[in-house]
This record gives C-alpha cells, structure tokens and sequence, in this order.
C-alpha cells in the first residue's frame, strides 16, 4: 500500500505524474482522502518558492519543501498528519509573505541563474560577458 508522500515522490508502484486518469482507467488513490490536498499543497510550497527574487532564497524554499515531504513521507498517524498539514499551511502563509517583500528589494542576477547576467558570448572560445544594466 503506498503512502500519498510516495506518489508525491514517485517511489509508489504506480508512478502518479497526472491527476488526470488514461482512456478507460480510474483514479485509484489508495483510498487515500489527504492524497489530493497533499498534492495541491506540495505543489503550492513549490510554486511560491519560485516566486522569490533571489536564488538562495529560491532554492532554499525548494529544498525545504522537499526535505519536508521526503522526511514525512511514513507518516500515518491521523494526528500527525494533520499536524503537518496545518505546519504546511503555516509555511505557505509565511512564503506569500516572504516573497512580497523580497520583490521590493533588486539583486543582481547570479552566473548559476543564466538569463542575461553571466551569459557567455561569442564564437571562438573567447569569452564575452554580457552584464544587464536595467
């Protein structure tokens, strides 16, 4: 019987890439009532850890994220879920706060960002920094 925070990983038998079921088949969730707000919230951490300005920031919030439901994935105390499941909700909360403020402040695009700071240029091996000025 796989966990719902397997299928979030893909390590349950049957990998769940969609919530949308194939021609013909049905959904089968385990007969796991957290299984889909589990999904929506893990992939509303992930999405809102996107929205920070800056890449440390960024990746951190990615990061945790997924240590958090890596970490927690056995879990099957009712309690315990629950328990996290609002721990998650908190956290959301906190990143839709934290990503509005990091938004006020500009940083300079890191190398490891791509985009148009650090990109290279030219041919030949020669090497040709292009640096946004915007």
């Amino acid at each position: 019987m796989a966990t719902a925070i397997q299928a979030l990983k893909g390590d349950a038998p049957q990998q769940v890439r969609s919530l949308q079921p194939r021609k013909g088949e049905k959904i089968f969730w385990d007969s796991d009532v957290l299984t889909v707000p589990l999904f929506k919230q893990y992939r509303q951490l992930l999405r809102q850890g996107d929205q920070f300005a800056a890449y440390n920031f960024r990746e951190y919030a990615k990061r945790r994220t997924r240590d958090a439901f890596r970490e927690n994935r056995n879990v099957e105390d009712p309690r315990r879920v629950q328990e996290l499941i609002q721990k998650g909700l908190n956290d959301l909360q906190i990143l839709k706060r934290q990503t509005v403020v990091s938004q006020f402040f500009q940083f300079d695009r890191l190398v490891v960002e791509g985009g148009a700071a650090g990109k290279q240029k030219g041919d030949e091996g020669g090497i040709v920094r292009q640096k946004d000025q915007g």
